[in-house]
């Protein structure tokens, strides 16, 4: 019997503007080898798809750009099938970098090596609410933002993986819950299931002029995962000592050029504000910290967890392009195995 093939998808070449399937080329390779005293072999389960991979894929971002030729850099859930690392036995289910391919080879140390999952959680569950997008809306709200019970806080990308899990938090934690997303199903989905106060259908509605009509206080924390025209608006609309998180800007990804700084910044001086930037790797040794409550929320179904799955390595690349035309409902995951 033939040993199995690596199925793989390189990068061919940079992105100019929105991704394409010329800018990765699949290919299959021999399994990896386990090269260093510590290092995992793990088949790939399941693959995260995240806004963030068309920074690695374009430019040195917080961590150097994916070489041309070398495996698209993805986060996943794999399956360990050999170890030289005594903390992991075969058969173990662990996150890491495994990258858009069938295998990878985990080192011990470093971005990506492997951490178990808990036994019992469900795979989606555990890279969703339970994993690095929990972990991100948990410390980006709570440590960056700072609200108070009482507060307004408006998230951008409220139907996305961070969006609502931000958003029910805020509401957790006694604040006004509002939503920025784009489509009526989106939009009820916020309100009538993940029990946002309100939302905000972007692609029919007057941004402005609902924010002023939903926070007539101004907007104590904005939740920012979009940038672009949507960060403008609310800096307009920011309460006093009001506070920014930017969390990402997916408005801006597929830009080939910058564009120009936002209008209204201004209003961080005149109203004593703060807009501040973070990367969930800062908090990862933190990481208990927020699991803990995020699991209890979710087992008292104070938060409800929203997961979109497509199936198919070979789907990698449409994978993620459904990310930046707004067709995500939820997590976006993909599966590669049982």
């Amino acid at each position: 019997m033939s040993d199995p093939k690596n199925r793989q998808w390189l990068l061919a070449e940079r992105p100019k503007g929105a991704i394409e399937d010329r800018n990765f080329r699949w290919a299959e390779a021999p399994l990896p080898e386990l090269v260093a005293d510590g290092d995992v072999l793990v088949r790939t389960l399941y693959l995260s798809v995240d806004p963030t991979q068309r920074g690695w894929i374009s430019r040195d971002t917080y961590l150097p750009a994916v070489p041309i030729g070398d495996v698209v850099r993805s986060i996943g859930v794999g399956r360990v099938e050999k170890s030289t690392h005594p903390d992991f036995a075969v058969g173990d289910v662990v996150s890491g970098m495994v990258g858009w391919q069938d295998y990878a080879r985990l080192p011990a140390k470093g971005p990506g090596s492997p951490m178990k999952i808990v036994p019992g959680v469900p795979i989606p569950l555990a890279m969703s609410a339970l994993g690095p997008t929990g972990i991100t809306a948990y410390f980006g709200l709570l440590d960056v933002g700072r609200p108070n019970p009482g507060d307004t806080v408006v998230v951008s990308g409220a139907a996305g993986a961070t969006g609502s899990v931000v958003g029910q938090i805020a509401r957790i934690k006694g604040c006004r819950a509002i939503g920025i997303a784009g489509g009526q199903d989106k939009c009820d989905w916020l309100v009538k299931v993940a029990r946002f106060d309100a939302a905000i259908d972007y692609k029919f509605e007057n941004v402005a002029a609902r924010l002023r009509e939903l926070c007539p206080k101004g907007i104590d924390v904005y939740f920012d995962n979009v940038g672009g025209d949507l960060l403008d608006t609310a800096l307009a609309q920011l309460a006093m000592r009001g506070r920014i998180v930017i969390c990402g800007a997916i408005a801006t990804y597929n830009d080939s050029e910058l564009r120009p700084g936002p209008k209204n910044y201004m209003n961080l001086l005149v109203k004593r504000g703060r807009m501040e930037g973070f990367l969930v790797l800062d908090y990862m040794k933190r990481a208990p910290e927020a699991v803990m409550p995020l699991f209890s929320w979710v087992q008292r179904g104070e938060l409800v967890d929203r997961v979109d799955v497509k199936e198919g390595l070979e789907n990698a690349p449409a994978t993620l392009r459904r990310l930046f035309a707004g067709e995500n409902q939820g997590k976006q995951l993909l599966k590669i195995a049982d």
